[in-house]
């Protein structure tokens, strides 16, 4: 019969504290203002359109940390020597960041066991995209500045990441994005690594953080490129 042991049982007020404190799935893009790790589900079975205003480095971070989770990323861009120590680097000689030039992303045959993370890095007025987002296939847009196509890509997007910008910029995309006025006027004094994530109903500051391995392939967080 084996040994006899007490049942595992808990009255039933003290269940609440068997909860694990898991966040949502994904991967972590860094820590909000009380520390707790701040989590992007990019890989989702409906359209995804992701829409940055930041730097280069914040970018390529956002690409390793998608191809970790098992994504296969598509790079399209203009300026193919700044991605491609990072394209060589990922995935232990596996070709999971592949890069291409504007306007000439293949399909790229997402599935449930096989995402895709599109990265544009196109410059302030990128072309509208051959490949667009669709079921496990999302598109993240990077601007360096808010541009004439920024309002577009603004509103059409579910997830829009602000990093440093004048503070005549922080006051148009405060009222593209409906933030409150203390937070607008943050948006021109974050420090390198800082982003203010939106969506239409919720909006956080999240800090960057690279581990060793990042800090070495792309260096310490940046804003300008």
């Amino acid at each position: 019969m084996g040994p006899r042991r007490d049942r595992h049982s808990v009255p039933l007020e003290q269940l609440g504290a068997l909860s694990v404190p898991v966040g949502d799935d994904g991967m972590v893009i860094g820590v909000d203002a009380e520390g707790r790790p701040a989590v992007l589900g990019i890989n989702r079975p409906t359209p995804y359109d992701v829409t940055l205003i930041g730097g280069l480095w914040t970018a390529q971070v956002i690409a390793l940390r998608a191809a970790a989770t098992g994504a296969r990323v598509a790079v399209e861009t203009g300026r193919a020597q700044v991605w491609t120590t990072l394209a060589q680097a990922a995935g232990g000689g596996q070709p999971c960041i592949t890069l291409h030039d504007v306007g000439r992303v293949p399909p790229q045959g997402a599935s449930a066991g096989s995402p895709v993370v599109v990265v544009r890095d196109c410059g302030m007025r990128p072309p509208r995209g051959r490949v667009v987002s669709g079921p496990w296939q999302s598109v993240v847009t990077l601007l360096p500045y808010l541009s004439p196509v920024a309002p577009r890509l603004l509103e059409k997007s579910a997830l829009v990441g602000i990093q440093r910008v004048s503070p005549d910029e922080a006051t148009q995309i405060g009222r593209i994005m409906g933030l409150p006025g203390a937070a607008a006027e943050a948006l021109s004094t974050l420090a390198d690594g800082v982003t203010l994530w939106c969506t239409p109903g919720d909006r956080q500051f999240v800090m960057t953080q690279a581990t060793e391995a990042e800090t070495g392939l792309l260096g310490s967080a940046r804003r300008m490129d």
